[in-house]
C-alpha cells in the first residue's frame, strides 16, 4: 500500500511540508482526502502533527466528530462502487478491484448500490483498496439489512480507513 516505510525520510519531510503548508493550500490539499470541510479543518486544527500516528489520529477524530450532514459531505467525494468517476486517478486506484469483474457480476452491484442508496439516501462507502467486485457485492449485500444509524457508524469506519489510506499515499508519494 504504501511505497516506504512509515519512518521513511521521505515520508517525514512531507509531513513536515504539510504541517507548514499555508492555511488555504493545507485545507485544498485535505479535501483532496476527504471532501467534508469540517473534517479538512478539524485535521488542519491539529497541527503540526509530530509523526504520521498523529495525523492518522487527528483522522480518527475528525472522522468520529462528524456531524450526519458532515457525514454526508464526505461521501459526496466518493464514486459509486462499480463506477469510478472517469477521469479520477484516485477512484480507478480505488476501485480497481471491478477491472475485468463478469459483466453479471457489475449488474449486480449497480442493482444492489441503487436499492442501497434508496435505502440509505447515499452511495455504498466501503473502503475499496484490495478488494474484488465480489467481495465488495458481497459487503454490500450484508450491510444492506442495517438499520440507518448502525450503518452511519459502519460508514464512519470506512471513510476512516480510507482517508488513511489517501493520507498515507499523499505522504510516501506516487
Amino acid at each position: 500500500m504504501t511505497s516506504q516505510p512509515p519512518d521513511s525520510p521521505a515520508g517525514t519531510r512531507a509531513l513536515a511540508d504539510l504541517a507548514a503548508a499555508p492555511a488555504a493550500g493545507l485545507r485544498e490539499t485535505l479535501l483532496e482526502i476527504c471532501s467534508s470541510p469540517a473534517w479538512a479543518d478539524a485535521v488542519a486544527a491539529g497541527r503540526p502533527w509530530p509523526d504520521r500516528a498523529a495525523l492518522h489520529a487527528a483522522n480518527a477524530a475528525a472522522t468520529a466528530a462528524l456531524t450526519p450532514g458532515d457525514l454526508a459531505d464526505a461521501m459526496a467525494g466518493h464514486a459509486r462502487i462499480g463506477t469510478p468517476k472517469p477521469g479520477d486517478a484516485t477512484s480507478a486506484r480505488e476501485q480497481a478491484g471491478v477491472d475485468g469483474a463478469d459483466p453479471a457480476l457489475l449488474d449486480a452491484l449497480h442493482e444492489a448500490n441503487a436499492a442501497y442508496e434508496a435505502r440509505f439516501g447515499h452511495v455504498f462507502l466501503i473502503c475499496a483498496t484490495g478488494r474484488t467486485a465480489a467481495t465488495m457485492l458481497a459487503a454490500l449485500r450484508e450491510r444492506y439489512p442495517h438499520d440507518a444509524a448502525t450503518e452511519a457508524e459502519i460508514v464512519r469506519g470506512e471513510l476512516r480507513r480510507i482517508n488513511d489510506i489517501r493520507i498515507d499515499r499523499l505522504l510516501d508519494g506516487p
